[in-house]
């Protein structure tokens, strides 16, 4: 039998741990066997999770002031806590399933998770949920399979560059013909930098030409004229004769 020394060890002890307990599972049992109680501890340690058997006046005293106090109308019978400081997910997932297993020795009472008292449908909906490592392992990967498909875009670029600076240089050569071609076609400026202006100055030039005629015209007419004092001159030798 507990002294009442080790009794109040006990209840300072179970205080500390609830108190830095981010959730609490209350159950109890019937016709319990050492080996099913060895499998329900093992479950529960391998879930990170604290458990033991208490009075019922020791766990309504150690969960005063607490987020648990309001479990303590559940403190009759059979009482055991399991409690934990870490992810409540896999606790309830350790209880849901161990209660579902073993529901000839077990029976749930209540749970308290961050500060909400919920009855076994409402643990086993929680237990549905993936837990925290669950959650940072599939976040993980989803990181990765980004960060693997980001190096293939970038592993792309450079790729796909060399690959359009390939496509280029093969279609250099038609590039360099269709750059010839307007050299070929500077004749056709040439050709046409010749204005038709030349031809109407020759046209003017013609109708130069056609006053010269018209001089040239005049002239004979003073030439025509000239020849009256020839015919004068049979005159002048037909009165030498005469005298």
């Amino acid at each position: 039998m507990k002294t009442r020394e080790t009794k109040q060890k006990d209840l300072v002890a179970l205080t500390e741990s609830l108190q830095n307990a981010k959730s609490a599972m209350v159950v109890s049992f019937t016709k319990l066997s050492v080996n099913k109680d060895i499998e329900f501890r093992n479950n529960l340690r391998e879930a990170g999770a604290n458990y033991q058997v208490v009075k019922n006046t020791l766990a309504r005293i150690a969960v005063k002031d607490t987020p648990f106090e309001q479990a303590s109308e559940h403190f009759k019978g059979v009482t055991a806590i399991a409690w934990t400081e870490n992810d409540p997910v896999i606790l309830s997932k350790a209880i849901s399933k161990f209660m579902k297993d073993n529901a000839d020795i077990y029976t749930f009472k209540t749970g308290v998770v961050d500060g909400r008292l919920l009855d076994l449908k409402q643990v086993q909906t929680i237990a549905s949920l993936p837990s925290k490592e669950e959650l940072i392992s599939k976040m993980l990967w989803v990181l990765n399979a980004q960060a693997q498909r980001l190096v293939t875009v970038i592993n792309a670029v450079p790729r796909d560059l060399a690959i359009v600076i390939k496509q280029i240089g093969d279609k250099a050569p038609a590039g360099e013909a269709k750059a010839e071609a307007p050299a070929e076609a500077a004749p056709a400026v040439e050709a046409e930098a010749p204005v038709e202006a030349a031809p109407a100055v020759e046209a003017e030039a013609p109708a130069a030409e056609a006053e010269a005629p018209a001089a040239e015209a005049e002239a004979p007419a003073v030439e025509a004229a000239e020849p009256a004092p020839a015919e004068e001159a049979p005159a002048a030798e037909g009165e030498e004769k005469a005298e």
